[in-house]
């Protein structure tokens, strides 16, 4: 089967899933900064949230332009991380009403978490399904990068707990080691 769908939907999804995030946003009662300064924790919740996902969708992008091809098990793994990426604007705001109140941010984090968790099974899948002399095959290899967005992650939802703000930090972390989009798959591409 051609990938062609299975991007298109997945774009699909993740622009609804951003378009819900900025929507769950409320307009703040009052007219001066300190209005619009109550909602700080809803505006940090949404940017982390909003850079999160876009690093999904851009590093999702880069991950099946890696492949030639999809199968019954990709189209499930998929959609997997899906459903976990559309828990996000549930938990963004969960934690961002409640001024990251210690479960919430532990909460959010279990849905980072497996986030993650799903698009790793989708890289081994996709891998499997195109082999690991595939593109994306030699580019993933040992899932070096993957591993270490697991343990920080889980890492992060426990420390949570008793410092909210160090595990709001240590999301950002495994965003920005993934900001970038992932230059094992972009050297295959290329090579």
């Amino acid at each position: 089967m051609g990938k062609g769908r299975l991007e298109a939907f997945s774009d699909g999804v993740i622009a609804i899933i951003i378009t819900i995030m900025v929507l769950e946003m409320k307009v703040p009662h009052g007219e001066d900064l300190s209005a619009v300064w109550s909602l700080y924790p809803v505006f940090i919740s949404y940017a982390l949230s909003f850079f999160h996902v876009g690093i999904y969708w851009n590093n999702h992008h880069h991950m099946l332009h890696a492949v030639n091809r999809v199968d019954g098990a990709a189209l499930w793994a998929n959609l997997h991380l899906l459903f976990w990426l559309s828990l996000v604007p549930f938990t963004t705001g969960f934690m961002g009403e409640n001024h990251f109140a210690p479960f919430t941010v532990a909460f959010y984090g279990a849905n980072m978490l497996m986030c993650a968790f799903a698009y790793f099974i989708l890289a081994r899948v996709l891998i499997r399904g195109n082999g690991k002399d595939s593109g994306l095959g030699q580019a993933v290899g040992n899932y070096r990068k993957e591993w270490f967005s697991l343990i920080v992650y889980t890492s992060a939802v426990l420390i949570a707990y008793w410092h909210p703000i160090i595990a709001i930090v240590l999301y950002y972390a495994v965003g920005m080691f993934w900001l970038i989009p992932d230059k094992r798959i972009e050297k295959a591409r290329r090579g």
